[in-house]
């Protein structure tokens, strides 16, 4: 893939009150694209039900189709930043997160935060390298 063109990608999400986000979902910029931190919404942009392996699942496919739209895969992700609302729940995040990557590793931060939605237990963000 050519090099990407540089700009915000895709329009602020609007909960299901109304309320639009004030973000964009990825930034491009040369060959890199930043995803804003997702969460365990589904097509509804209501958290999924159960508990940290589901959101953790679901944040990950959110993460894998805004890659996909726009011509990356997440063995294209070279950093991500995890927020988890409970430390208990690393190791089942953490089970969740190796079954998705497999022998791919990215470089990854995780720190322990209370999110700002209701029923959220974790936030993912990454940074992807679309190579030529």
């Amino acid at each position: 893939m050519s090099k990407l063109m540089s700009g915000p990608i895709g329009k602020p999400p609007v909960l299901p009150n109304g309320a639009r986000i004030p973000l964009s979902p990825a930034y491009a910029a040369d060959n890199l694209i930043f995803l804003s931190g997702q969460l365990g919404f589904d097509a509804n942009t209501k958290i999924v039900d159960g508990g940290i392996s589901a959101q953790t699942t679901q944040c990950l496919s959110n993460i894998e189709q805004l890659l996909s739209d726009n011509g990356a895969a997440k063995r294209d992700i070279i950093k991500a930043t995890v927020w988890l609302v409970r430390k208990e729940d690393f190791a089942a995040f953490n089970q969740a997160y190796s079954e998705f990557f497999g022998d791919h590793l990215p470089a990854r931060s995780c720190v322990c935060s209370e999110l700002l939605v209701e029923g959220a237990l974790v936030e993912i963000e990454v940074v992807a390298l679309v190579k030529d």
